[in-house]
Parts: C-alpha cells; sequence; structure tokens
C-alpha cells in the first residue's frame, strides 16, 4: 500500500513537472533561434543566383490548346524555401551563446564564418560560451520546433522580399523575441 501510494505520488509530481516546463520556453534560446532561421534563410536566398527562375503553376490546359504556368525567381519560390526549411536547423551547430561584454545581454550567435566570408565580421571568441553539443542541440530542437510551428508564416514572410522578416516573425507573428533586452540587435 505504501508503495503504491509512493508510486502515485511520483506520477503526480512529473506530471506537474511536465506541464509546467511546457509553458515556460526559455526566452533567450527561442529568440535566438528564431532571429537565426532568418538570419540563415537570408543568407541562403542570397547565394542564389537572382536570373535563375522556374516555373509554378497547374497543368491545366487553355481553351486554345497551350498550357498556361507562371515564371517565378528560384530563390524565394515555394520549392527552394521548403528545401531550406528542411535544412535550415542544421546549420545550428555554428551557433555559441555570446554573452555581450558591454551589456551583459546573452543570446546564441553565430561563431563560424561563412564559406568565403570575412572572418574580422565575428565577435571575439572569449565572449563565447561553448557548452558543448547539448547547447546545440537545445538550439537545433528550438529552431525545429519553431519551423514546425510556423512554417507556413515562414514560407509566407519569405516568399515576398521584405526588409522586417526578423521582426515580422520573431516578434509579431511569434512572440519569441517581444519584450527581450536585444530584439534589434544582429546576430
Amino acid at each position: 500500500m505504501v508503495c503504491w501510494m509512493v508510486q502515485v505520488m511520483m506520477m503526480m509530481t512529473l506530471s506537474f513537472l511536465i506541464s509546467s516546463s511546457q509553458g515556460k520556453r526559455d526566452q533567450v534560446l527561442y529568440c535566438s533561434a528564431c532571429k537565426a532561421i532568418v538570419d540563415e534563410l537570408n543568407y541562403s536566398i542570397s547565394q542564389v543566383d537572382p536570373k535563375k527562375i522556374i516555373n509554378v503553376g497547374g497543368f491545366r490546359i487553355n481553351p486554345d490548346g497551350t498550357m498556361t504556368d507562371k515564371k517565378v525567381p528560384l530563390a524565394r519560390s515555394q520549392t527552394h524555401l521548403s528545401e531550406l526549411l528542411d535544412q535550415v536547423c542544421d546549420g545550428m551547430s555554428d551557433y555559441a551563446l555570446y554573452l555581450d561584454p558591454d551589456t551583459q545581454v546573452k543570446q546564441y550567435r553565430r561563431f563560424a564564418p561563412r564559406s568565403g566570408g570575412n572572418s574580422a565580421d565575428f565577435p571575439d571568441f572569449k565572449n563565447f560560451q561553448f557548452d558543448g553539443p547539448e547547447a546545440s542541440s537545445a538550439l537545433k530542437f528550438a529552431c525545429e520546433s519553431i519551423v514546425e510551428d510556423l512554417e507556413e508564416d515562414i514560407m509566407s514572410l519569405f516568399s515576398k522580399e521584405r526588409k522586417d522578416v526578423r521582426d515580422q516573425l520573431c516578434n509579431r507573428v511569434s512572440d519569441y523575441c517581444r519584450g527581450s533586452t536585444h530584439t534589434n540587435e544582429e546576430l
């Protein structure tokens, strides 16, 4: 009888901990992941030749026997954006927790330069906290959660060329960065 009561108490405690942890998301982690998604997608889109176009549209035949299709730039096409979204979270291993020496604000930032990039553009490594694979996998998990939850919004925002995608996605659509001390800072 005592064993059964202990098990019931443990189950109640465990369910309480699980339910309370699901409602709270680490704002630094999710805000940083959201901003990283925007930056990684913007970078990937910028690497596509703007002259490349693809045909999209239905396979309906017009009354005159011709087929109507539409040509759109590859970089912002639904097909290309979908491929980018499938891979965007793989790049989270290039990010680590960064402590701004002036403001003491923590956020995940890219520490690895992109191929062909200028390594002088990156902050000093001494301000990064490399906490091993756990931190990287937490950021990747947050990224995957955001992509899963907001895929349609991300596709919609990136299909048009907009300057305020980061603010739209991370502050207005998702609230991940709303009220954050680093909403407008670069990653």
